[in-house]
């Protein structure tokens, strides 16, 4: 199966070499497209040198100056993460999220997104996230360095790719895009607010709490588009 629609997301790395050390482990396993979120300066010899021979995965990577730009045409996002969240999310291990991600990888994009070196992601950039996944590590050491945590993915993503343990594509329309379901969150929150069910000042784990409910459901764009449409005529009926 081509898994070239899998785009691995490096946000903030720090290191010329992890770039690098990552583009090696992702030719590899046959992964080419590259994401750099705010990257430090990277197109240096260290980070050549850690590629080995990758040397053209690290040219063609794309910047970004955020996540949600770099995710925006994807139907699937997976982050992760070391740390346990307050609010609970749905987390897979990296064999389980594999056979997920070659699941959706003919329908569209997916992007796995690997956070910084010294504090993993956000709770701003896992909402963007479909599905957590954790790589389980011995005892309480989960430090991890992050082009090994791509390799251990990026293996069982080739895995899956190769093996019958990936089911099927689900039947029908694929998810929507990331970029359209961020505007639906938008619009959603501001008709929230409108009737004051949401106060933006005190959001307390509603926002998160939807998006959970949202990311299980993978509405298809013209899902999307029904309740965007369910909310214009909410606000049309709130302005009368």
């Amino acid at each position: 199966m081509n898994i070239a629609n899998c785009q691995i997301v490096l946000v903030e790395t720090s290191h010329p070499g992890n770039i690098g050390a990552t583009a090696r482990a992702m030719k590899n396993m046959g992964l080419e497209k590259l994401a750099l979120v705010n990257p430090c300066k990277y197109q240096v010899y260290e980070c050549y040198a850690r590629a080995s021979g990758a040397q053209e995965v690290v040219d063609s990577a794309r910047v970004y100056s955020d996540l949600s730009a770099a995710v925006s045409d994807s139907t699937l996002v997976v982050g992760t993460s070391a740390r346990l969240r307050s609010l609970a999310w749905p987390q897979l291990t990296p064999k389980d999220s594999a056979c997920e991600i070659v699941s959706q990888v003919t329908r569209g994009e997916v992007s796995v997104v690997f956070g910084r070196e010294r504090s993993g992601l956000t709770n701003e950039e896992l909402a963007l996230c479909s599905t957590l996944l954790n790589i389980p590590t011995a005892g309480d050491f989960s430090s991890l360095n992050v082009a090994a945590a791509v390799q251990v993915v990026a293996y069982e993503i080739l895995c899956a790719s190769m093996t019958n343990s990936a089911v099927d594509s689900p039947p029908g329309e694929p998810p929507a895009e990331q970029e359209s379901v961020e505007r639906f969150y938008e619009h959603l929150f501001a008709v929230l607010e409108q009737v004051e069910y949401f106060d933006p000042a005190n959001p307390r784990h509603l926002p998160l709490r939807i998006r959970r409910l949202f990311n299980r459901a993978q509405p298809s764009h013209s899902e999307i588009q029904v309740l965007r449409g369910f909310l214009s005529a909410v606000e049309k009926a709130t302005s009368n």
